[in-house]
């Protein structure tokens, strides 16, 4: 699979991302598939068309079908911003790849949005990217401001209590 024509962004990112300023989740799901870490400073060194560049590549958990991020991230790091990503070892089992129990951080969210908690049979039925975005705008305790646009986009509007 090539890269998408334009960054891959959702509409709730659209805002939020100011332009690529901050990491789209596409970005974000790259650097931790492959056990990578950058600063939003780093990110920010980045020309926007490198920006740009890092959110075309495919969300795809199979690592060989675009191994090329990595490579393109290391360089792009190296020639702007003169370091190299920190490296860590990714999740074997992330939360979001269980389909058959929603995470508790998500519930909690759904909770302080005023959600009602998300059933699992829903849960597995989102595409893995989309759990991935839920299970990543849910990793701290208070509110995030990015989680009910999400959950709308994603078609979970219907569960905010009346």
């Amino acid at each position: 699979m090539g890269l998408h024509e334009s960054p891959l962004m959702f509409d709730f990112e659209a805002v939020s991302s100011e332009n690529l300023k901050f990491m789209p989740m596409s970005v974000r799901f790259n650097l931790d598939r492959f056990g990578l870490r950058i600063s939003l400073a780093q990110w920010q060194s980045l020309p926007h068309a490198d920006r740009v560049l890092l959110a075309r590549f495919p969300v795809d958990e199979d690592t060989a079908i675009e191994p090329n991020f990595d490579h393109a991230l290391f360089e792009m790091m190296r020639t702007h911003a003169n370091v190299e990503p920190d490296w860590f070892a990714p999740e074997p089992n992330p939360a979001w790849r269980e389909t058959s129990v929603v995470p508790d951080g998500v519930q909690n969210q759904c909770r302080i949005a005023g959600f009602e908690p998300v059933e699992a049979a829903r849960w597995a039925g989102l595409d893995p990217f989309k759990r991935y975005v839920l299970t990543k705008l849910s990793r701290k305790p208070d509110g995030n401001h990015d989680f009910v646009p999400a959950m709308r986009e994603f078609g979970l509007a219907d569960l905010a209590r009346p």
